[in-house]
């Protein structure tokens, strides 16, 4: 498989509420299904997360106005995530940082997207 950023809504309790992939490691276009999901969700979301499956471990420019027209849109802050192939970075309440242990997702998130570790 070739690697491809992956996305996924995680709810309360670590439910995947959504998901949905691209067909290119270093872009996940823009969709409406993705925001009908976010909007649908808006109540249940703990986690938004998706993959850059070559790094980097950061969030992106084009990551950082897609957090702010989300959480405008919602009027309410998310929690955020993005998985490398070096870990799982979170950021809550404007605060980043790398998760110790990871989450059951990751590992799906990391085979979706054809990750190397």
């Amino acid at each position: 498989m070739n690697a491809r950023e992956v996305f996924l809504l995680i709810g309360r309790g670590g439910a995947v509420l959504w998901s949905d992939a691209s067909q290119n490691a270093l872009a996940l276009p823009d969709s409406r299904a993705r925001w009908e999901a976010l909007w649908r969700h808006r109540e249940e979301i703990d986690l938004v997360v998706h993959s850059h499956p070559v790094g980097p471990h950061a969030f992106s420019a084009e990551d950082e106005s897609t957090m702010g027209a989300v959480e405008e849109a919602l009027g309410k802050k998310l929690g955020w995530a993005v998985l490398s192939p070096t870990g799982v970075l979170v950021r809550r309440d404007g605060v980043e940082s790398t998760l110790a242990e990871t989450p059951w997702w990751a590992g799906l998130l990391r085979l979706a997207s054809g990750m190397k570790e």
